[in-house]
């Protein structure tokens, strides 16, 4: 019993060793999933291991034993059969692998193929899957447009020809719609580039291709577009020249007619061109013909007039041929009519020049090449000329020569020149008449006549006795009429009518009258209501009408004094003269009525001027400028926080009152300044001045101001520039006002230059910018005071700066000028005197060199 329950417990042991053997193994292998070998392995050693195990069971089998027996070879089944179907498994997986490996191979190959081919010409690939898919796009977008989006290549129109778009959009429409395929090469916009368009179906998908057009291909599409513009020039020459009334003809090299235009057709009787050479229907004469194919093969071009028949009847042609590369072009214009014209012309000035040699006025006749072509008997008597020399047909010229060697023609001082004047008639278009007072005190009325065909016509006519008479008569009027006219009063010279005879020309300015009024001779009444206007008192004007248009006994002499209301003064006299008349003349005594009234008003003024000036500047250094000092102290003293901490915004408004205050302070004391000048008590005090120094002083007190503005300083200074004597307060103040007003007018990014230089006895200052330069209007008022001109920019002013720089540079003895163009910019320049050294050869000092500056 003992030994049965050592082997049961024996059995009991290995059946638990068996079980546990052959479980765990197992469920390693199926979490696990590890290789073939390994779980074959796993399977089998639970087999091998309980092989022993198994002859002791058998030895004690029992009910128990057999129970586990089963249960012991189902897991032995079931560990075999999933062993064997992960191991078949594993072989289709790795035959799998392998394939998938071999296409992954494959598809990596075609890429690279693709890449590769896509890369090799310039190109665009744009898919769709389904009509309305989203674009996809591969390649270069830059095939478009340089800097060109993907998305711009779908822009047909912005990119293409009008007309290629609109045929590219149409056929990807077709393309997505139905598939259509199509293949388009279009011209773009930018250059004269050639793009080939394609699309097609692939795979469900439409596709578009935009490829560059280049080499030979681009080269013939570029001739073919230049070929397609010059037959369509050429279409529309031909079609413009067959509308040309002349004819024209084109002839190859054997003198066979190539074209011709319907002009030529009509004239010749054909139908048609290809009827005109095949009955070899000429419009010129075969003599014609080969004179011009004579001058052709020596490579002159063939001009003449000729007789041919056109269209049945005979006609006068100007016939052109010129030679060209392949033959030869013409053209015939019928002068027919003009030559017809041209003889009756010629009829009608035979009869005319028969007619002309009658008269007893002297014509001769030059025509476009100053040529005598016609004199009449009348002008051979006139000037003495011989009959031979008029029949040499002589020149213009050759005849004023001859005149003038037989003192014949009026007498001058430079006559080449006048001749050349004389002369100028020929390029004239208007008749023109002049006087000629011949040596001989003969008078000659030259009419100079422009003739239609060129050329001129001269008229002579002996008016000396007419002329002396009414020579004398002028020179009596005009010697009254000048002698009046010189005198600054008014005179006028009434008839016994009461009418305007005779008057000067201050009497007509003096009461604004009209020149159109004093030629209709006015009555007095006329006169004094136009004259009321500017004098309105009516005593006077009773008086000098009752002087001029009273009764002949009862006119006597009379003086009386007018006010016009502008404030002149007239002294008005009236004389009877022994005829009727009466004489009346105004003299203007304004100035020595107003003169005491003047004097004593100037003195007014300057005495008032004095006393508001002394009294203003007072006021403004007593009132205005202790209370600002006081304003700018306690801003200091808050922005430098002594009493306590401030906010940002607090700050900031105490920084504006600072600059506020600063900028009001310095307008009052370029008020001061002013004032001081004016009244003489300012004075300069001069020392060594460092120019350089002075510049760069001037310039720091606009740093903050330029950096703001954006503008660069620039100083142009020798190295050797050195010193010289002045008030260097005032030469900064003046630096400083002249560079605060270019930074004003100057535009963000512009250069601001101050230079100086020594020339002769002179220091000179330039301060020069690029602004908007300063119109020709307002330059001649930018020195006054209280003149501020913004010209459309943010600087403001009161308009004191300029005026303070011109007055120190005059109280240094100097001067100031301006140049400047619109939108160019300005240049002001000061010349300070260099004439007074550092050290006075005298031993006076800089002080004592400067001094009588600031006397004068």
């Amino acid at each position: 019993m003992a030994g049965q329950r050592e082997r049961h417990s024996g059995n009991s042991d290995g059946r638990g060793s068996l079980v546990g053997s052959a479980r765990v193994p197992l469920s390693l292998a199926l979490l696990a999933g590890t290789s073939q070998a390994a779980l074959a392995n796993d399977l089998l050693r639970p087999i091998t291991d309980g092989a022993s195990d198994l002859l002791g069971f058998l030895n004690g089998f029992d009910l128990h034993n057999a129970v586990y027996f089963g249960l012991f070879m189902g897991l032995v089944a079931v560990s075999t059969t999933t062993a064997l179907l992960l191991m078949h498994e594993r072989k289709r997986a790795a035959r799998m692998e392998r394939r998938l490996r071999n296409e992954l191979d494959a598809l990596r190959g075609s890429d690279d193929l693709a890449t590769l081919l896509m890369g090799s010409e310039r190109q665009l690939l744009v898919s769709w899957h389904g009509r309305d898919g989203e674009p996809r796009f591969q390649g270069d977008p830059t095939i478009v447009g340089e800097n060109a989006s993907a998305h711009r290549a779908l822009a047909f129109g912005t990119w293409l020809a009008p007309a290629d778009a609109t045929m590219v959009e149409g056929a990807l429409e077709q393309l997505k719609e139905r598939g259509q395929a199509f293949r388009l090469t279009g011209r773009c916009t930018a250059g004269s580039r050639f793009v080939d368009v394609e699309g097609r179906t692939i795979g469900g998908r439409a596709l578009l291709r935009l490829r560059d057009v280049t080499g030979d291909r681009a080269e013939l599409m570029k001739v073919q577009g230049q070929l397609a513009v010059a037959r369509s020039d050429l279409r529309s020459m031909t079609m413009l020249l067959d509308d040309v009334a002349y004819p024209l003809w084109i002839r190859d090299t054997d003198d066979k007619l190539l074209w011709a235009n319907q002009a030529y057709l009509r004239s010749v009787e054909a139908k048609n061109l290809d009827d005109a050479i095949a009955r070899s229907l000429e419009l010129l004469g075969t003599g014609t013909r080969d004179e011009a194919r004579r001058q052709r093969l020596s490579g002159i071009t063939y001009s003449g007039r000729v007789t041919a028949v056109v269209a049945g009847h005979r006609a006068v042609l100007d016939v052109i041929e010129r030679p060209t590369a392949g033959g030869s072009a013409g053209i015939a214009v019928d002068v027919s009519e003009l030559e017809a014209v041209r003889t009756d012309l010629q009829r009608q000035m035979d009869a005319h020049v028969r007619t002309l040699d009658q008269l007893p006025t002297a014509v001769a006749i030059f025509d476009g090449s100053q040529t005598l072509i016609f004199s009449n008997a009348a002008y051979q008597r006139l000037w003495g000329l011989d009959a031979a020399f008029l029949a040499s047909r002589p020149t213009d010229s050759e005849v004023l020569d001859k005149l003038r060697t037989g003192r014949k023609l009026p007498e001058q001082a430079d006559f080449r020149a006048w001749k050349t004047e004389f002369l100028q008639g020929y390029h004239s278009v208007e008749q023109q008449e002049t006087w000629w007072h011949l040596p001989d005190r003969r008078t000659l009325r030259v009419v100079i006549n422009p003739n239609p065909q060129g050329g001129v016509t001269y008229l002579f006519d002996d008016v000396s006795e007419r002329f002396e008479l009414a020579s004398q008569v002028h020179s009596l009027t005009r010697v009254q009429s000048e002698t009046l006219d010189t005198l600054k009063e008014g005179v006028a010279v009434f008839g016994s009518d009461g009418r305007l005879k005779l008057h000067n020309r201050a009497f007509a300015d003096m009461w604004n009258l009209s020149p159109e009024m004093t030629a209709e001779n006015p009555h007095i009444d006329t006169i004094i209501r136009a004259a009321r206007l500017l004098a309105p008192q009516d005593e006077p004007w009773i008086d000098i009408r009752g002087a001029v248009a009273g009764l002949a006994d009862m006119r006597m002499g009379l003086t009386c004094r007018i006010e016009r209301h502008d404030g002149t003064a007239l002294d008005c006299a009236a004389q009877p003269l022994p005829d009727g008349a009466t004489l009346l003349s105004f003299t203007d005594v304004t100035a020595s009525v107003n003169v005491e009234r003047a004097l004593t008003e100037r003195n007014e003024a300057l005495e008032r001027a004095s006393r508001l000036r002394d009294e203003f500047v007072h006021h403004v250094s007593y009132e205005l400028r202790s209370p600002l000092t006081n304003i700018i102290g306690f801003t200091q003293l808050l922005g430098d926080e002594t009493v306590g901490a401030l906010n940002p915004r607090q700050r900031d408004y105490a920084d504006h009152i600072m600059r506020s205050s600063a900028s009001l302070l310095a307008i009052l004391n370029d008020i001061l300044d002013l004032a001081s000048i004016d009244t003489g008590s300012l004075e300069l005090t001069p020392e060594i001045v460092d120019i350089r120094s002075t510049i760069e002083a001037a310039m720091r007190g606009l740093e903050d101001r330029l950096a703001e503005s954006s503008l660069n300083l620039v100083i142009d200074t020798p190295d050797d520039i050195g010193t010289f004597v002045a008030d260097g307060k005032r030469v900064r103040q003046i630096l400083f006002n002249l560079l605060s007003n270019a930074v004003g007018f100057s535009s963000p990014g512009q250069t601001i230059q101050v230079s100086a230089r020594k020339r002769g006895g002179e220091v000179i200052f330039d301060v020069k910018d690029q602004g908007r330069g300063i119109p020709p209007e307002i330059k001649a008022r930018i020195f006054e005071r209280f003149e501020s001109h913004t010209l459309g920019t943010r600087h403001r002013g009161v308009g004191l700066g300029l005026s303070i720089v011109r007055s120190f540079v005059e109280l240094h003895g100097g001067r100031i000028e301006v140049s400047s163009t619109p939108g160019l910019g300005t240049t002001v320049t000061c010349i300070f005197p260099n004439d007074r050294h550092e050290t006075p050869s005298d031993g006076r000092s800089a002080q004592s060199a400067l001094t009588p500056i600031a006397a004068e």
